[in-house]
Order: structure tokens, then sequence, then C-alpha cells
């Protein structure tokens, strides 16, 4: 498959980043934590150097726990703060505002020293679509300030939202780099639906889906499914579309119905605990 996603409005979200940079102390940067390095925007260490940062590991509830632990490790080895959350459950988010505090506190310490008291720290909310930035900043503020919805681009325009008299947060439209380098990385967003699906060949990206979980995650599609793993992906997609009843008239195997339950099931965690990348690759 090839990934080529660039509508007009991420040109549009890149440059108000970049006009928005020099009101901001620290940039909030949400990865996801199945996916840590190729959920990340290339051009945001670009855009954010010469400020505090923080790296938030989110949909941390989906990815392997050991796979946290060593992602978290691997981040604050670069520098960043980190922090694991679940904003759809509000795991990690009361621990957030001491971390901007801690992150922030040389701004904090320079304003003081010249007699700038209690200026709220202002934080810009980055991430590529589909990653939760909304449902974070929702979580965090513990109202709905900000639009969710689980299709990439709900985000349009920025807006800034007052948490409390210490933190001023800037939500920004998420933005994709415009093209994928290495398709591998196209590959793992549309495994976790940053993608628009409707761009993309469902049987072949369960194809690669099932080739990852055999050789990474093996047993987890026999359990699931009830059939025997086996090297050939489509053998495997048509085993769990006879089991799973994807039938078409004429009682043909509906495998695009088995594709799609089964990237359905992975992105929603009912194939377990699963971690798309590793950080001894990327040392």
């Amino acid at each position: 498959m090839h990934f080529q996603w660039y509508p007009g409005h991420m040109t549009k979200a890149k440059r108000m980043m970049q006009e928005n940079i020099k009101l901001i102390d620290l940039v909030i940067e949400l990865v996801d934590a199945r996916i840590p390095i190729s959920s990340r925007n290339p051009d945001i260490d670009e855009l954010g150097k010469n400020k505090a940062r923080l790296i938030l590991l989110n949909k941390s509830d989906l990815a392997e726990d050991r796979q946290n632990i060593a992602w978290a490790e691997y981040f604050s080895k670069k520098g960043y703060s980190v922090v694991k959350v679940n904003s759809k459950r509000g795991g990690g988010i009361k621990s957030i505002q001491g971390v901007i505090q801690e992150a922030c506190k040389e701004k904090i310490e320079r304003d003081r020293k010249r007699g700038i008291l209690n200026r709220p720290v202002r934080a810009m909310v980055v991430g590529i679509p589909n990653v939760g930035k909304s449902t974070f900043i929702n979580a965090l503020a513990g109202k709905a300030c900000a639009k969710t919805g689980n299709k990439p681009g709900v985000t349009k325009g920025k807006q800034w939202i007052r948490l409390n008299k210490n933190v001023e947060l800037l939500d920004t439209p998420g933005i994709l780099w415009p093209k994928f380098e290495d398709q591998q990385v196209g590959l793992k967003l549309a495994f976790i639906g940053s993608i628009k699906d409707e761009i993309l060949n469902t049987e072949e990206l369960a194809g690669e889906l099932i080739k990852f979980l055999t050789t990474h995650y093996a047993g987890v599609l026999e359990e699931k499914y009830e059939i025997k793993e086996q090297e050939d992906p489509y053998a495997c997609l048509m085993e769990i579309a006879k089991n799973r009843h994807c039938l078409l008239k004429g009682n043909e195997l509906d495998t695009e119905k088995a594709a799609m339950m089964i990237t359905d099931d992975f992105r929603n965690g009912r194939l377990g605990k699963i971690t798309l990348e590793f950080p001894e690759d990327y040392e």
C-alpha cells in the first residue's frame, strides 16, 4: 500500500503553529502509546526546539505495560518529561498539572527573578489526527471545551483554554506530515486509525496486521477467533471469516468484513494490550 494524505487544512494548521509557538512556554505532545515514534510528527521537534517539552503516551491502556515503561524511559533519556495517560478514562490526568509546573520550573524561576509573579504557563497541545488531543484536553479541564470525535480532523481552528490560574492551553488541529518517507510509518498510522479508512485497502491492511501479530504476539488470533495461525495472512483471514460467519450471498466468504472486524478489534483493545513498535529498534 502507498500512503499519501495531506489535505490543505494541514498546511494551514502547521502555519498556525509556527505563528503561535513564540507565545508558548511548553509543548505538550500526545503520541499513541502503541506507536510512540510513528505517531510523532517530525515537524514538531523543529517547531518546539528551545521550549520545555512534555510527551504524553496516550491510550497507554491499549499498549503493553512493560513497553509503556520502556518507552517512558526512552523519552526521559532524551530530555522530555513523560506521562502515561488514558484520556478516555482519565488515567494519569491528575499528575499532569504537577508535571507541567516541574517541566517549566526554569521559566517560572526566570519570571520570579524579573518580578513577574503568577503568570500562567502557556502550553500548546500538539499531536497527529486521532491521537486523542481533544479527549485529553476535556479530561484535563474537567469539562467538554474541545470538540472530540473518533475520526481524524475534528479540531479545525485554534482555541485557548484556561485550565486554572497556573495553566493556559492552546489546542491545535492535528497535523500529519506531507509524505511518509517510510511506508512502515504510514502502515502503523493506518492500523491505529490516524489515516482515513476510506482511502485504504481494508483486506491488505488486515493482512499486514495479521502478519505482525503472528510474529510478535503469537497465539493472540488463535485465542480470539479460534483459528490455527498460519504463515499466509490471507489464509488466516479466510479462517476468521469462516469462523465468524462473515458471508456474502451464495455462502461466499466475506473477507472484507472479517478484515474490518480484526482492525476494529485491535483498535479497541479487544485483542489485548498490543504495542506495534519497540524502543530497542530506535536506540
